[in-house]
């Protein structure tokens, strides 16, 4: 069964950085009240001119030209994303457009904060199944247009921002070391409110507690797992990429998983919560930045919303 494998990424964010300094003119807060509990400093927030599928195109445009190839080459579209304003077109569809591709397939997947994830797993098994050779897995989220802008637990947690990945099929790869390790997914459907993007206009509000609770106990056996899996010890990991949800679940779930030699992905410290977004942008500048080397065992898990979880370990392009 043929594998595949990532060879690119890309990432975007809109121009605007909103500082903690910035959120304190606008609601009850200071710079020291949110990077204590959350570890922010700053998040890209976009405009009403910037809709996410333009985010989605910017990134996805720049993994296509590392990865040397032409939208045309494309033939399987999958966007995760949680803040599509419209039912149809699709983001996947809107991105097709922008990007001058020729017919792919195109999908959107809504699975809140481990949205990539799933696309990831979802554009793994096509490819292994025969129905796709060159895939374009998104996670693209505006956040900020969800947001609640008077609620200073919730909103000084939000950015906007899009990362991509180029996945393609990958003759060499097997299962015994395949280039996208197998996927553990799951959720905990009695707990599905406690992260909530609901009602007219939409808004995002959790259950704070329940959720760090959730994520720093339950979560760390499960991406164990996930390493067991793929075969890769998590000593062995090159990095690790958790959702960008918050400093300090990310900060004690990464110890607890045992990666002692991974680089731990921190953007959120500079991007804020971007859901579907947050781990293949936090990937994309890490290899930008040539802080991982390229083939390392990287282990990626998203979780938060619908308490959805889903992690895989690829191979770093």
């Amino acid at each position: 069964m043929t594998g595949s494998r990532v060879v690119a990424l890309g990432h975007y964010q809109p121009a605007r950085v909103l500082t903690n300094d910035d959120l304190a003119a606008m609601v009850d807060t200071s710079d020291e009240w949110i990077t204590s509990r959350v570890g922010i400093r700053t998040r890209h927030v976009g405009g009403p001119d910037e809709p996410v599928d333009e985010l989605a195109a910017h990134a996805a445009a720049k993994a296509l030209a590392t990865a040397g190839l032409l939208p045309t080459d494309i033939d399987l579209v999958l966007v995760a994303t949680s803040t599509a304003i419209d039912r149809s077109p699709s983001m996947s569809a809107r991105v097709a457009a922008r990007l001058g591709m020729g017919s792919p397939a195109v999908m959107d997947i809504n699975v809140v904060c481990s949205g990539f994830t799933h696309a990831l797993a979802t554009a793994d098994h096509a490819i292994r199944a025969g129905a796709t050779t060159r895939a374009l897995v998104i996670g693209a989220d505006k956040m900020g247009d969800v947001a609640d802008w008077t609620d200073r637990s919730s909103c000084v947690l939000l950015g906007d921002g899009a990362g991509a990945a180029v996945v393609v099929a990958d003759p060499q790869g097997d299962d015994a070391a395949p280039g996208i390790g197998p996927v553990l997914w799951g959720s905990v459907p009695e707990m599905g409110r406690a992260v909530r993007i609901e009602g007219t206009p939409p808004r995002f509000a959790q259950e704070g507690q329940s959720v760090y609770r959730w994520a720093t106990t339950q979560l760390p056996p499960i991406a164990r797992e996930v390493c067991e899996k793929a075969g890769v010890a998590p000593e062995d990991l090159g990095a690790v990429v958790l959702h960008q949800a918050n400093l300090r679940i990310i900060e004690p779930v990464a110890k607890k998983i045992g990666a002692v030699n991974a680089v731990i992905a921190r953007d959120v410290v500079d991007s804020g919560n971007t859901s579907a977004a947050s781990i293949p942008m936090a990937l994309s500048k890490l290899i930008e930045r040539g802080e991982v080397e390229s083939g390392a065992p990287a282990l990626l898990f998203g979780f938060g919303g619908n308490l959805s979880y889903a992690g895989q370990v690829i191979l770093c392009p």
